[in-house]
């Protein structure tokens, strides 16, 4: 028997190419070993040693078949089957997408290398990576009749550094029943070992808090019958790539989940009693699973203070609120392990993202922000979102959770200086391209003067309107943000003028709230300056923000102050705006008409050709509506369009276009009507200005309906009524709607869209 051993293992470490002394050093069974078996000296092998010289000469099923037999080895008693699953998370709610889609990705990996990885990338430590491994694992023990292993890899501890894989691979060897005096010295060998030993079995290893991906490579099974689940605050790009493991996206608690946690841990009455309370709660727990466990642990070892109490306390200081002994139940804590593993250079870009107003960030922003090049931002950047300190909501969107963000402003010492230089940089960002973005918008709108962007700032250049308009967009949140920053920081100049570059975004969006609120703060701020042309600015457009909104008597007081303070300078371009601006206010049309001619006259000598046409299409505007279409209103919309044409003003080629197709409609001239509002509604669409656009398209369904286009009326009246849905103008969609009614029942559409 031991000569027919003896010269099967050698025939196999020759087809390996490996000497005896090779083999030895690979399998970690002795080289005297080695050669007693092989000149049949070494009688009854142990087991141990024969299994690692099969995982050493990588041998398939039924080589190892083979050379158990010629080695007379019996296989060892049965072991018990390992069930190393800590206890299941209770309560465990919600999650259901993310369990149906690890469940999807075991059946996808059925018969194949399925490695699942659990990342929380939109959280940090305390999101409930961890809970959702086990609770799916749990949930899913009986596909895995060969054994379920689990270790803490301790990748984020704080009280160890992360564990060595040898001692994991160590420990998963004791659980599968192999005695200590087999076990090989090397490990390299002992990765081996527990690589054949779990060969072709239906098994999950679950490892838990990894730190990185060359920290669990010595634990993956070689074959394809193993499910492997990683759970890490890094993204292990490594593994993704490498070992074609599947990501998994874990992101924060919805808010009903986080309500239904809350209610399992303390009771439905008690949630119930104080509901305003846990809608405060769950809102500044922002759905990190460990904020929302701590909070329910407080609230349940200390019943006497309301929730309303904890939740006052949650507002005043969230960080100390969420502290604890513990390190494992204290937020501050477990986020100081994500932290605790950057740099210095990255630890800086924490700090200072947390500066950045907004809820995102922009990776031009946060170059201006950091001083740094766009490719060393995005480096650090990338870092910080492995690192699952920062989110990519969306492309080059990158998003702090609140209480992160709270952490990040205490957790590295910003300077004063470094602090303050950042936020000029930032706000400058934000202010210079909003004001080249608003240049595309209106070419012709009177320009502003803004102080040179700080050192290391870089605006972005935007090519087109469609680019400005989406930028704008993209950016809304932030610059709102920004403009109150800056006033909070005493940068009153910078948040009057912000205001300022928001405007005819604001006015083609529709965003009439939006702009009565930067408006307002940009009269406060303007008026904290020796600057009086900014407070009278601030004032008009603060009353035609309230115009809009339909704030009569608001919107008099404020422009009043405007005329008031430029007739103190006796400044005949400021009055002229005025007057232009206080025409809107009127009801009575007489009152608006004046108003109008007033500024024309003011305009006329100026040479402001196009403010002058503003005016010239006031007057025909404001005449057409006390019913003087033929004589003054077309000849003074005429007169406007053509100066706009011949200066390529669009946005007032359509305005006068809208007043045209008005006075012809209401002079029996609907044919002409028609061609004038379709081409104000085409150069309303260039201009992304939807909000005019919807007015128009009002008007246009009159005419239609009036030479009995029925079809082309209700065309029209539906996408106005969508536009000013959307635009949160419930008064002017309910007038288009009653319109639409008045078609008649056989007319009338089948559904809202």
């Amino acid at each position: 028997m031991e000569d027919h051993f003896g010269a099967v293992i050698r025939g196999f470490r020759l087809r390996a190419g490996l000497t005896q002394e090779a083999l030895a050093e690979r399998s970690g069974v002795s080289v005297s070993t080695i050669r007693g078996m092989e000149r049949g000296t070494r009688r009854n092998p142990q087991l141990a040693s024969v299994r690692q010289l099969i995982a050493a000469l990588d041998l398939r099923p039924a080589e190892q078949e083979e050379l158990l037999a010629a080695a007379g080895a019996a296989e060892p008693p049965a072991i018990p089957v390992p069930r190393q699953l800590p206890a299941p998370p209770a309560p465990f709610v919600g999650r259901r997408d993310e369990l149906d889609r690890l469940d999807a990705m075991v059946r996808t990996g059925s018969g194949t290398a399925s490695t699942v990885v659990i990342s929380a990338i939109a959280g940090a430590g305390g999101v409930g990576k961890s809970w959702l491994a086990l609770h799916w694992a749990h949930r899913n023990a009986d596909r895995f009749p060969d054994g379920q292993l689990f270790v803490d890899l301790r990748g984020f501890s704080p009280d160890s550094e992360p564990m060595d894989p040898a001692v994991a691979v160590r420990g998963f060897l004791d659980a599968l029943g192999v005695e200590p005096g087999r076990i090989p010295l090397a490990p390299h060998a002992q990765a081996a070992l527990f690589r054949s030993l779990v060969a072709d079995k239906r098994m999950l290893l679950l490892l838990d808090n990894v730190a990185d991906t060359a920290q669990i490579v010595p634990l993956l099974p070689g074959g394809g019958t193993c499910t492997v689940a990683v759970t890490s605050r890094n993204r292990l790009s490594g593994l993704i790539t490498g070992h074609g493991a599947h990501h998994l996206f874990v992101d924060t608690l919805t808010d009903p989940e986080a309500r239904n946690l809350l209610a399992a841990r303390l009771g439905t009455a008690r949630i119930e009693a104080e509901a305003a309370a846990v809608d405060e709660l769950v809102s500044r727990c922002g759905g990190f699973a460990l904020a929302l466990s701590i909070i329910a642990g407080r609230a349940h070892t200390h019943p006497h203070p309301s929730l309303a109490d904890l939740a006052d306390e949650l507002h005043d200081d969230a960080l100390d609120v969420l502290d604890d002994a513990d390190p494992a139940a204290s937020l501050p804590a477990v986020l100081s392990l994500s932290h605790r593993a950057l740099s210095d250079e990255e630890a800086e870009v924490f700090g200072l993202l947390a500066l950045a107003p907004g809820p995102d960030i922009g990776l031009a922003a946060a170059s201006s922000l950091t001083g740094r090049s766009p490719s060393r931002t995005r480096t650090i950047l990338r870092r910080l979102e492995q690192a699952s300190l920062i989110a990519q909501d969306a492309p080059g969107r990158y998003r702090m959770h609140d209480l992160i963000r709270r952490y990040a402003t205490t957790a590295h010492h910003l300077a004063d200086d470094t602090r303050k230089a950042a936020l000029r940089r930032v706000l400058d960002f934000y202010t210079h391209t909003a004001y080249g973005a608003d240049r595309l918008l209106d070419s012709h709108r009177e320009p502003i003067e803004l102080t040179p962007p700080a050192p290391a700032c870089h605006p972005q250049a935007l090519p087109d309107i469609p680019a400005a308009m989406d930028w704008f967009d993209t950016e809304h949140r932030n610059l709102l943000a920004a403009q109150r920053t800056a006033a909070a920081h005493t940068s009153h100049r910078t948040a009057w003028q912000l205001a300022w570059t928001l405007y005819n975004f604001h006015y083609r969006r529709g965003h009439r709230h939006d702009q009565l609120a930067v408006w307002r703060i940009a009269v406060d701020s303007a008026g904290r300056l020796p600057d009086p042309g900014a407070q009278i600015l601030t004032y008009r457009l603060l009353g035609r923000a309230h115009v809009v909104l339909g704030h009569h008597q608001e919107a008099i007081k404020a422009l009043n102050q405007a005329l008031a303070l430029s007739e103190q300078l006796n400044d005949r371009a400021l009055q002229a705006q005025a007057h232009y601006t206080l025409a809107s206010i009127w009801p009575d049309g007489r009152r608006a008409l004046e108003h109008a001619r007033r500024a024309l006259d003011l305009y006329r000598g100026l040479d402001q050709p196009i403010a002058q046409a503003n005016a010239l299409n006031a007057v025909g505007w404001y005449a057409a509506l006390l019913g003087d279409h033929d004589d003054t209103a077309r000849e003074h919309c005429q007169a406007a369009l053509a100066l706009y044409e011949h200066h390529q003003d669009v946005n007032g080629q359509a305005q006068t276009r809208d007043s045209l197709g008005y006075i012809e409609h209401h002079s029996g001239h609907h044919h002409d009507a028609v061609q004038h509002y379709r081409r104000a509604i085409s150069l309303y669409r260039d201009l992304d200005n939807t909000y005019e656009a919807a007015d128009t398209l009002g008007r246009l369904g009159h005419t239609h309906a009036a030479l009995g286009c029925h079809e082309q009326a209700r065309a029209v009246w539906l996408e106005a009524r969508q536009l000013y849905r959307h635009q949160g103008r419930d008064q002017e969609a309910e007038q288009v709607q009653r319109h639409l009614d008045g078609l008649g029942e056989e007319d009338a559409p089948d559904s809202a869209p």
